[in-house]
């Protein structure tokens, strides 16, 4: 029988554990308010974003160069931003260089790759005083005392390195620092969570690649691959792994989230999963509506296989038809709680994949919101050290330890 004295019991249990206390439900439409005590504990963290596409923005209104857009002055097209990824507090910033899964068919993914990786870098050389390339946890930490946010580079899906070991080794040498092994489609080597199985898991390429990301000391990101993918990889890795933008699946039934049973494994292998901030992959509702998304898009991309602006056009009407509440930034954290209650309060993280998603959940509009996510964490009983934990110390945990990893590989 459940009684007052076994609550009473658990709450202590839960207490002595120092694990965060998860309300059963939050008030619907309550604007959440940043209190001096959360924004405090918030500018004390070492904030690391995992995902960020501005890179592939910048490309698509024509930018890539910075000739007519200074990112200083705020971007209404934008959810980022200089003035707001420091009222954000970001303190490093993992950049996608994203480029679409059809450029492998049509032979210039590693090229469009190479012009995505010197976007990074050109943003980096415009803006010395707010950016700084970062090469591992060294970098970090001293780019961040300067007062300065880190950044680093993730390559959004293995087609960019067409099979060749050798181009991977040339993107880590460009300061790439993770690589997501599949994007929307599969590969021969590896299998994406949203097309049909090619490999089954990993192919024996794909085996290597894992193993030569941990040599080199470059994260393996799980995000976008299938659950047997996930398993492969997670067998396979010498380092722990990343989910650079993905939910749990068990919130949301979308299958760019994670299963429990691979929660489960992150937690053996001590990796972290990075929420993402799309409210097609964070609430129940936009989870089911947005349930055929990558397959919708392959469809409009061979029916205007020449005509971005009518795929686009075609897309935005399908997006309208299977439209869902956006949810608010609650859901953000429900995610990040139930990864701490599978995978434990070292595995969880985020990656809000800004300027990569077409809706977002209320109040969490850009790169200065967010403090938002600390005052929920501080709200639902989370201590200091365990929200700086899923702000970036995590990360920061799984890239010292895939950089030790790299260290004993090159001893003799």
């Amino acid at each position: 029988m459940y009684h007052r004295a076994t609550a009473a019991l658990a709450l202590a249990l839960i207490a002595a554990l120092a694990l965060p206390r998860v309300p059963a439900v939050d008030p619907p439409a309550k604007t959440i308010t940043v209190s001096e005590k959360a924004l405090a504990i918030h500018n004390e963290a070492l904030l690391i974003d995992g995902h960020n596409d501005l890179p592939w923005e910048l490309r698509e209104t024509g930018e890539p160069g910075f000739k007519n857009i200074d990112l200083t002055k705020p971007q209404k097209k934008f959810h980022t931003d200089i003035p707001r990824l420091k009222k954000g507090n970001v303190g490093a910033q993992f950049w996608s260089a994203y480029v679409p899964s059809s450029t492998a068919k049509a032979g210039t993914a590693a090229k469009m790759t190479l012009e995505q990786i010197d976007v990074i870098h050109e943003m980096v050389r415009r803006y010395p005083d707010t950016f700084e390339m970062a090469a591992g946890t060294e970098d970090i930490h001293r780019i961040r005392k300067a007062g300065k946010i880190a950044s680093l580079i993730g390559i959004e899906g293995g087609h960019s390195i067409e099979n060749s070991l050798s181009l991977l080794r040339n993107y880590y040498r460009l300061g790439v620092r993770y690589m997501t092994l599949t994007h929307s489609e599969s590969l021969d080597w590896a299998d994406s969570c949203s097309d049909a199985p090619k490999a089954n898991g990993l192919s024996p390429f794909g085996v290597n690649v894992v193993l030569e990301m941990n040599r080199l000391g470059m994260l393996v990101d799980l995000s976008h691959v299938s659950p047997e993918t996930m398993k492969a990889a997670l067998k396979v890795t010498k380092a722990p792994v990343i989910f650079s933008h993905s939910s749990a699946r068990a919130v949301a039934d979308h299958p760019r989230n994670v299963p429990d049973d691979v929660l489960k494994l992150v937690k053996e292998n001590r990796g972290v999963v990075m929420v993402n901030f799309y409210s097609g992959f964070l609430t129940p509702d936009g989870a089911r509506a947005m349930q055929l998304m990558f397959e919708k898009g392959r469809e409009l991309k061979k029916q205007f296989p020449n005509d971005d602006a009518k795929y686009r056009e075609a897309y935005r009407a399908w997006s309208k038809q299977n439209d869902y509440p956006a949810g608010d930034v609650r859901n953000i954290v429900d995610h990040i709680d139930h990864i701490v209650k599978v995978a434990g309060i070292d595995c969880a993280g985020i990656g809000s994949d800004f300027d990569g998603v077409p809706k977002l959940p209320a109040q969490m509009s850009d790169v200065s919101c967010y403090p938002l996510l600390t005052q929920i964490m501080l709200d639902r009983g989370y201590t200091k050290e365990q929200i700086h934990k899923v702000l970036g110390g995590n990360l920061m945990r799984v890239l010292a330890d895939a950089e030790q990893v790299s260290r004993e590989w090159a001893k003799p």
